[in-house]
């Protein structure tokens, strides 16, 4: 008994927890005007999906838990199963939506406010509400049509499809088969979604970073080269003005005019050495 106290109360607090993130994060989406944006719209969404899917499952399996008590009816099955399979589906698909507004936020910035409106972002929300909640209907209507016979026992903490169909009296194969490919295309398609946007992101930041390095080369090069130019000319016209100065100076300053010179020299090249050593023709 300690042992199951235990167990209880570990869900417990990891249960309130999340409904505690998980609201707090939807609060502050809803309230704070700079999260109004598509990004934060399907976050929250998922937040909400969140709450809803642990409150299908969590509260029935702590009651079960604590009280000894494993039964369910057949209502309560069948909507524990179309709830569970509806918020399942519907979380997959605001996954590959945020990679796509990931995609156009960094590919196409300018084209962004009109390709992610917010009309279109709530059609696609409701789009995937109503999917998920008519394929699980569908889903659940065959799986619950079906006769059931034998112990009736379901080695599950909720009532999910694929452990309610091993309870059929007749051969369900083909209804599994169907099952197992629309599960397989509802998971598929918001990964290779995923995988692409992400994939077409990384292409893009890769383009950017190139173009970026080679534009910092051509404008390093050209302002070396102005640089380059420009202290060659003022060191040559610069340079027989400190010869002139370093005549004048007294001897105890002559080191220190001539430690520069050979620094000037070397920097401005032989031409500078050819306007300082050549004497101007007498008139």
């Amino acid at each position: 008994m300690p042992a199951r106290f235990c167990v209880f109360g570990l869900i417990s607090v990891m249960f309130f927890a999340m409904l505690t993130g998980n609201g707090l994060l939807i609060l502050l989406i809803l309230v704070d005007p700079l999260l109004h944006i598509p990004m934060y719209f399907f976050l929250w969404q998922l937040s909400l999906i969140d709450i809803l899917f642990t409150l299908v499952i969590v509260p029935k399996m702590m009651s079960d838990f604590l009280l000894h008590k494993t039964a369910i009816s057949a209502s309560g099955c069948g909507t524990q199963s179309f709830l569970g399979w509806a918020l399942g589906g519907t979380k997959c698909i605001p996954l590959g939506l945020m990679s796509c507004d990931q995609y156009m936020t960094i590919s196409k910035p300018l084209h962004y406010p009109l390709l992610m409106n917010w009309s279109l972002c709530r059609q696609m929300a409701l789009s995937s509400w109503l999917s998920s909640a008519f394929n699980a209907l569908v889903h659940m209507f065959y799986t619950m049509s079906f006769p059931f016979c034998g112990p009736r026992e379901i080695h599950h903490f909720y009532c999910e499809i694929p452990g309610v169909l091993w309870l059929s009296c007749v051969v369900t194969l083909p209804f599994k088969t169907g099952v197992l490919i629309s599960t397989t295309i509802l998971l598929l398609v918001p990964f290779s979604v995923i995988l692409a946007s992400y994939m077409l992101i990384l292409v893009t930041v890769i383009h950017m970073a190139s173009a970026g390095s080679f534009l910092h080369l051509l404008l390093s090069h050209d302002h070396g080269a102005r640089n380059t130019s420009g202290l060659t000319s003022s060191q040559v016209k610069v340079y027989p003005l400190l010869n002139e100065d370093s005549a004048a100076l007294p001897p105890s300053h002559h080191s220190l005019a001539q430690s520069k010179e050979p620094e000037v020299a070397v920097c401005t090249g032989t031409r500078a050495c050819a306007c300082t050593g050549a004497s101007p023709p007498e008139l």
